[in-house]
């Protein structure tokens, strides 16, 4: 390519070929660090952040060398404007930091550009916390639910069910198990695949204990992953269950059991709230629940709706 062609690209077009002599992209890079759950609600946000730009294009393709302080404020003030809830904003403004954050370590933008971006700032304003937590009752009568059914991914799923209540872990976490990660004897549980690519050591209770012999028994003790698909003809297959499998799962058990909509991440936050109402010390929380910072662990606490319902009930009687 000549001297005089080269004048005559766009931006763009140098932003495109710079990334692809790196063969890489500050939207891959940026969306590989995160845990494969964040990933798609980050690119679903960085797809509706650069709508609003007037970008209609892949991501991949967006210019992103030249977006500024002026396009960051944008976003926050049109997505203020459209009634967007404050952490909408903020998730939509996190997303568009990291992938910054990722031009610059590519070197596609310079130190003074980011300062500029991360002038941006959040929008302050406090929410309700989302999903619930578990009543021992509704914890008690979904687990009650599964044990009546006595098909093999009925056991399967009680021992899921159970795991995921005595243990708080994340969808992607419960997947990637394997057999050799579960010691039966001890009740110890290797999570190699934690958020952010972190470890840690799971305990599980008694009752767990027993419905997972169980569970792999039926299984069987060969290698591979815990939890698995059960075909139409009740064979166990050779392979995950997948993420959206453990979605449906816990759903469809919850419509079962007759209790209110159940989502797997209620689950966890029944261990965390469970485990506060128990006297467990915040930060010993945060670390059986694999958080880094323990405002996080705070937000996942329901004792407090549960304290107030309590009061307005003793109101009527």
């Amino acid at each position: 390519m000549t001297l005089s062609k080269q004048q005559l690209q766009s931006k763009f077009d140098q932003y495109y070929i710079h990334t692809q002599q790196h063969q890489t992209n500050p939207v891959s890079v940026y969306l590989e660090s995160l845990a494969p759950t964040g990933r798609r609600s980050m690119k679903s946000s960085l797809l509706s952040s650069t709508m609003l730009l007037g970008f209609d294009g892949p991501l991949e393709t967006m210019p992103w060398n030249m977006i500024e302080y002026q396009h960051l404020a944008q976003i926050r003030s049109t997505l203020g404007q459209q009634g967007k809830a404050v952490n909408t904003i903020n998730l939509a403004l996190s997303a568009l930091r990291g992938v910054m954050r990722s031009c610059f370590n590519l070197g596609l933008i310079k130190a003074d550009q980011l300062m500029l971006l991360n002038n941006v700032k959040s929008v302050r304003g406090q929410r309700l916390p989302s999903g619930r937590s578990l009543t021992a009752h509704e914890a008690q009568k979904l687990l009650r639910s599964c044990a009546k059914d006595l098909s093999i991914a009925g056991r399967r799923d009680h021992a899921l069910i159970a795991l995921m209540l005595a243990t708080g872990l994340r969808r992607s976490e419960v997947v990637a198990i394997s057999m050799s990660d579960l010691k039966s004897k001890t009740g110890l549980l290797n999570i190699h695949s934690g958020k952010g690519g972190k470890q840690r050591i799971a305990y599980l209770n008694t009752e767990s204990r027993l419905l997972m012999r169980h569970w792999r028994k039926l299984r069987g003790e060969q290698a591979g992953y815990l939890f698995n698909p059960i075909s139409k003809s009740g064979s166990v297959l050779d392979r995950p269950l997948a993420s959206q499998s453990v979605y449906d799962i816990v759903c469809q058990r919850a419509e079962r059991a007759k209790i209110d909509t159940v989502r797997p991440h209620d689950l966890r936050r029944t261990f965390v709230t469970q485990l506060l109402e128990s006297g467990v010390d915040l930060n010993t929380t945060r670390q059986l629940a694999g958080h880094q910072d323990i405002q996080t662990t705070a937000r996942y606490d329901f004792r407090s709706s549960k304290t107030q319902q309590k009061a307005v009930q003793q109101l009527s009687k």
